[in-house]
C-alpha cells in the first residue's frame, strides 16, 4: 500500500493498524493525518507504548494518558476510583481520535485494560468507547517487556480482535542510504536472516575512523554496566555521588529499588555519557533520552546534562512510588540518570544512529538482532563485537501474522481502488461531522502561535494563591512534587511570590529543622546551598524534604 492510500483510509475515520518496515514512512503518514485532524478541529490524543516513542510523535505514554500507570488489570473498585478523576473525564470527553505508536511493545493485557477504561469513561459499549483508534508500529521490533515472560503480542488481545482494525501495510521505502543493509533487513523479515550471516561476519573486527562517534549496543544489562564503569574511570574530573532515598516498608521499598533504572548510588563526572531513566515531558526528557554531563548546577548541585539535541537540562531528583489508590505505600528518590556509553538494545528502539558497535553474541530474545541492525543507517556504520546467527531469528507468531497482515492490506487496497472519489469524500465529510469538527480548514499553527504562552511555574502560582497543598498541586498539574518545589523556588527568585505566601506549606517536623541547621552549616563552610552536602549531613532526610526546607532559609 502507498502512503497516500493509507492517509485516505485514515481520513474516513476507520480504525487502522499502520505498519511497514523501517523507512516506509509510517511516522510521515501519521504526522500528515494529525495535521489534517487539527485543520478540521478534531481532537486527537497522540500516545505511545514507551517514553522514547512518545517523544518521536510529540505525545505521552498511553499509560499516563489513560491514567492506568503500570497496571495491567483493574478491579471494579479501582476502575470506579479512576473514573472519578475529573481531569481524565475531561480528557476522554474531548478526544475523538486515539493514536498509539510502537504498538509492538504494548502487551495484550494492557490493551484489554485500555479498552475497558475507554468504555468506562465514554459510557459507550463499542470497542475503545467509539474512539477512532490508530495503532502504529512494526511487530518485527521488540516484543512487550514482561518479567514473567508471559506477555502476549497486542494482536492476540481480545480488544484487537474486537476492534478488527483495517491494515495499512506501507510498502514504500524512503531510506536510500544503503541498499545492502535494506536487503539484509528485508531477508530477516522473511525469516531468512541466516542466509546473510556471512555478510555480517565481515563486520567483525573492523575499525571505525577516529572521527566516528559510535554507540555501543548490548543485549544484557551486566555488559552495559561493566563498559560504563570502565569509561567513567577514564575521565579525569571530580566525581559527584548521589545516593537514593527510600521511604516505606522494606518489602515495598526494595521492589522499587530493584525496578528503578537509576542505581542506588549514582557516580557522575563532567564528560559522562548519560541516559534519563524517567519521563518528564514538562522538562523535555523521557526514559531513554541521551546526553552528556557538562557541569553541576551552582545553586542545587544537580548535574547539568546537555541532551543530544543541544538543550541543557538541570536534572533534579525525582520520585518513584508504589500507590494503592490515593495511598503511597513506598517511594524512592534519586537523580533520574544512569551512565550510557553503552546501552541495551531495548533502549535503542526508535533511535537512528550513524555508527554502532553491536554485541549480538548473547542475544536472548526474538527481534533483538533486527532491532539493533535497523537502528544504524548503513552497513558501513556497523561494527559487530560478537555475533550469534540466532540473533537474527524472528518470533514464529510474528512471521505468521505478517503474512496475514500483508494479505489483509492488499484486500483493503483493492477495495479502496473500487471506491469513487465522491464516495471517499462523503465518508471523510461524515467522519468530520460525527466528530463535531469543522468542514472548513483552519490554520491551527497560526492559532497556536497566537496563544499566550504562560510559563509553567506561573501556572503553579495560581494554585499556591488558592492555598493548595503540595500533593494536591502535583496531582492537579500532573507533575512530581520535586518539580513543584522547583517552580516555587523560581517564583521566589523572580519576586512573583514572597516567603510569607508559602508559610502555610512550612513543616514543623524534626527533620525539617535538622535540614535547616545543616543548610546553615554547609553555607558557613562553602558559601553555597547545594542539596548534596546537606544530604550527607542528614542521612535519613530525603532530597524532597531538604529541598522543601531550602524554601524557608530566610525565615
Amino acid at each position: 500500500m502507498l502512503q497516500k492510500e493509507a492517509l485516505q483510509i485514515l481520513k474516513t475515520g476507520a480504525n487502522v493498524f499502520l505498519t511497514g518496515a523501517p523507512g516506509a514512512g509510517k511516522t510521515h503518514v501519521l504526522n500528515q493525518y494529525i495535521d489534517y485532524l487539527k485543520e478540521h478541529r478534531i481532537s486527537v490524543a497522540v500516545t505511545a507504548s514507551t517514553g522514547i516513542a512518545a517523544t518521536h510523535v510529540g505525545g505521552v505514554t498511553i499509560h499516563s494518558w489513560a491514567g492506568i500507570g503500570i497496571n495491567k488489570t483493574m478491579d471494579q473498585k479501582s476502575l470506579t476510583e479512576l473514573v472519578d478523576k475529573k481531569y481524565l473525564h475531561k480528557r476522554f470527553k474531548n478526544t475523538k481520535v486515539l493514536v498509539i505508536d510502537e504498538i509492538s511493545m504494548l502487551d495484550a493485557e494492557t490493551l484489554d485494560l485500555l479498552n475497558k477504561v475507554c468504555r468506562q469513561f465514554t459510557k459507550d459499549s463499542r470497542p475503545f468507547g467509539g474512539l477512532q483508534i490508530v495503532f502504529v508500529g512494526d511487530f518485527f521490533q521488540l516484543p512487550p517487556v514482561s518479567r514473567d515472560k508471559s506477555a502476549k503480542f497486542a494482536f492476540l488481545s481480545d480488544a484487537w480482535k474486537e476492534l478488527s482494525p483495517l491494515i495499512c501495510y506501507i510498502g514504500e521505502q524512503h531510506r536510500q542510504e544503503d541498499e545492502e543493509l535494506l536487503s539484509l533487513l528485508s531477508m530477516i523479515r522473511q525469516g531468512d536472516g541466516h542466509e546473510n550471516s556471512e555478510m555480517l561476519r565481515e563486520r567483525m573486527d573492523i575499525d571505525f575512523e577516529d572521527v566516528v562517534v559510535s554507540t555501543k549496543l548490548y543485549t544484557h544489562n551486566i555488559d552495559v554496566d561493566n563498559i560504563n564503569s570502565q569509561e567513567l574511570a577514564k575521565l579525569d574530573s571530580k566525581v559527584e555521588v548521589y545516593t537514593m532515598d527510600t521511604k516505606g516498608p522494606a518489602t515495598h521499598a526494595q521492589k522499587l529499588v530493584d525496578s528503578c533504572l537509576s542505581p542506588q548510588t549514582l557516580a557522575l563526572k563532567k564528560g559522562a555519557r548519560v541516559m534519563c531513566t524517567k519521563n518528564n515531558f514538562e522538562k523535555g526528557y523521557v526514559n531513554g533520552s541521551l546526553g552528556e554531563v557538562t557541569g553541576f548546577d551552582e545553586k542545587f548541585g544537580y548535574p547539568i546534562v546537555t541532551m543530544n539535541d543541544g538543550r541543557d537540562i538541570i536534572m533534579e531528583p525525582t520520585t518513584w512510588a508504589i500507590q494503592d489508590g490515593e495511598k503511597t505505600l513506598a517511594e524512592v528518590t534519586q537523580v533520574p540518570l544512569r551512565l550510557a556509553w553503552a546501552i541495551t538494545v531495548h533502549k535503542s528502539q526508535g533511535m537512528s544512529l550513524d555508527a554502532a558497535e553491536i554485541d549480538l553474541g548473547k542475544a536472548f530474545e526474538y527481534g533483538q538482532g533486527y532491532v539493533a541492525l535497523s537502528r544504524v543507517r548503513t552497513l558501513q556504520g556497523i561494527k559487530l563485537l560478537g555475533f550469534n546467527p540466532d540473533a537474527l531469528m524472528i518470533h514464529p507468531l510474528v512471521l505468521e501474522e505478517d503474512k496475514k497482515l500483508r494479505s489483509r492490506s492488499m484486500k483493503i487496497k483493492e477495495y479502496l481502488g473500487k471506491r469513487t472519489e465522491k464516495e471517499l469524500e462523503d465518508s471523510m465529510k461524515t467522519f468530520i461531522e460525527n466528530c463535531a469538527g469543522s468542514l472548513d480548514k483552519i490554520d491551527w499553527r497560526a492559532e497556536e502561535a497566537l496563544e499566550e504562552k504562560i510559563p509553567s511555574h506561573h501556572k503553579t502560582r495560581s494554585l499556591i494563591d488558592e492555598g493548595k497543598k503540595l500533593d494536591d498541586i502535583a496531582k492537579e498539574r500532573e507533575l512530581t512534587k520535586e518539580t513543584v518545589l522547583t517552580h516555587i523556588e523560581k517564583l521566589l527568585d523572580d519576586g512573583s511570590i514572597v516567603v510569607e505566601d508559602i508559610m502555610y506549606l512550612k513543616p514543623r517536623s524534626k527533620k525539617f529543622f535538622e535540614a535547616l541547621k545543616a543548610f546553615q552549616e554547609v553555607y558557613d563552610e562553602t558559601g553555597e546551598t547545594h542539596l548534596s552536602p546537606v544530604k550527607n549531613k542528614t542521612k535519613n532526610t530525603s532530597y524532597y524534604e531538604i529541598q522543601l526546607a531550602r524554601l524557608f532559609l530566610d525565615k
